[in-house]
């Protein structure tokens, strides 16, 4: 196949990004990212050493895009960490199949780290300390990724919930139900009302953390 002849990142990105959107993370090679280019394999070789540096790229490209500047530091503690939060989730939303890699490339992303830096610097200036601010950023971490793929992967609005909600009263009557009334829920409220009793469970460290909740 003819090989362009100049590539730049931004165009290698872009064409892991179309993979892995299309085929989700398991289809992303170095293979499936020459082909979509144009090329051969092995021309793809000139501009990245491995897949593992193909991931790093699109890891940057994805987070590149996250406001990791502090929040008004006016705000309680909790609403400074969700709206970090709600920059992460947006950012990662457009390509939900990305999640695994932001967390096997946390320790070498710029992205991940500066992100990372700016939320332990509203937790310690709330207070938290030690092991509790290892706990308290993990958390986060987690319920965000999670939430993340939950979101795109398994939706309240799937089919998924339809066929639970469908189940068997007497043999499984809170999953039904529950599954009826989760239907209602925008993925929004999903998120937010997670987060927010996440927040709220993380301790008191720094005196009140939100507001009562407010509809999404």
């Amino acid at each position: 196949m003819p090989r362009p002849r100049s590539l730049t990142h931004e165009q290698l990105v872009s064409a892991a990004l179309a993979v892995i959107d299309r085929d989700g993370l398991a289809g992303l090679s170095m293979r499936g990212v020459a082909k979509e280019l144009g090329m051969s394999t092995m021309g793809l070789y000139r501009y990245v050493d491995d897949r593992e540096e193909l991931e790093r790229l699109v890891v940057e490209s994805v987070l590149g895009a996250v406001d990791t500047g502090p929040p008004p530091s006016d705000a309680p503690w909790g609403e400074r960490v969700e709206a970090m939060a709600r920059r992460l989730r947006d950012a990662v939303g457009a390509h939900p199949a990305v999640v695994p890699l932001t967390v096997a490339h946390r320790h070498r992303s710029p992205g991940v780290l500066r992100w990372s830096e700016t939320v332990l610097a509203i937790l310690i200036e709330a207070g938290f300390h030690g092991e509790q601010r290892v706990i308290a950023l993990r958390s986060l971490v987690a319920y965000v990724n999670g939430a993340l793929q939950l979101e795109h992967l398994g939706p309240l609005s799937g089919e998924g919930t339809v066929a639970i909600s469908a189940l068997s009263p007497s043999e499984f009557p809170h999953m039904a139900d529950t599954a009826r009334q989760a239907r209602s829920l925008s993925a929004d409220q999903e998120f937010l009302g997670g987060l927010r009793v996440l927040i709220r469970g993380l301790g008191p460290a720094g005196g009140p953390c939100c507001p009562p909740d407010t509809p999404a």
